[in-house]
């Protein structure tokens, strides 16, 4: 009788057929986790991105609804005698941004309950609804003009803000399109994304060239590669990017 012959209800399969299927499990072994090491090896890292769900905390400070609408909290530093400011944007819940209930309160002190958003500096605070309060107290009025940085092209992604800054990791690239347009339609501030050649990412409030929302003139190039020129300026800790959607570059 051959031996290397064996029918599956025997007690016991030959030797040299044993041999040749641990040998042929070993390399499929093998072979699966050298796949793993690989992929793992591709995987890009997530950012370093929070959303701070379920931390409802308090804040105060004085509201700037243009020309995106932002919370400034004094800063214990001052520069020479004028006070220094955070200025953190401000979203409702949800994929909404801030109503006209916040904006109509430009240039007023108030306090908020809020949840907070970061990724590496840039924070936003997402907004408990019916919790802003206007604080009684005087206070003056705050004034910042523009640095304009100049005219530049640069070449980047849009993104919603709330999502890239950390509800959702990954919050950018084609994966995250849909629910980038959404967040977008519903009034969340656009970001425009840049790396340098050395991969420093700067992130640009993408405006019109007369500073208000562009929102729906750039839905459809949510999450490409993209080319845009325009006026690059900074208020405090701030950059912005106001351009015309129409002169928007898909690159390849």
């Amino acid at each position: 009788m051959n031996e290397n012959f064996y029918i599956g209800y025997s007690p016991k399969m030959s030797k040299s057929l044993a041999r040749v299927v641990k040998t042929f499990v070993g390399l499929v072994f093998t072979a699966a986790i050298g796949l793993v090491i690989i992929f793992w090896l591709g995987q890009k890292p997530f950012a370093k991105s929070v959303f701070e769900f379920g931390t409802v905390k308090d804040f105060t400070g004085t509201i700037q609804a243009k020309p995106i609408p932002f919370l400034l909290i004094e800063n214990s530093q001052k520069s020479g005698e004028l006070p220094t400011f955070s200025r953190l944007p401000l979203v409702a819940e949800g994929k909404h941004g801030v109503g006209d209930e916040i904006k109509s309160l430009d240039g007023q002190k108030v306090s908020l309950k809020g949840t907070l958003i970061y990724r590496d500096d840039l924070q936003m605070i997402e907004v408990v609804g019916n919790s802003v309060e206007k604080v009684t107290q005087t206070v003056a009025a705050i004034e910042e003009k523009p640095e304009s940085l100049g005219t530049f092209t640069l070449q980047g992604e849009i993104v919603d803000s709330k999502c890239y800054l950390g509800v959702m990791n990954p919050g950018n690239s084609k994966p995250h399109r849909e629910c980038a347009v959404a967040c977008l339609r519903g009034g969340i501030p656009p970001l425009f994304i840049v790396k340098d050649t050395g991969g420093k990412v700067s992130e640009l409030w993408l405006l019109s060239e007369q500073g208000e929302p562009v929102n729906s003139d750039i839905l459809d190039f949510v999450a490409e590669p993209i080319e845009i020129s325009g006026e690059v300026s900074r208020i405090g800790d701030q950059l912005f990017f106001k351009i015309n959607p129409a002169r928007i570059k898909r690159l390849p």
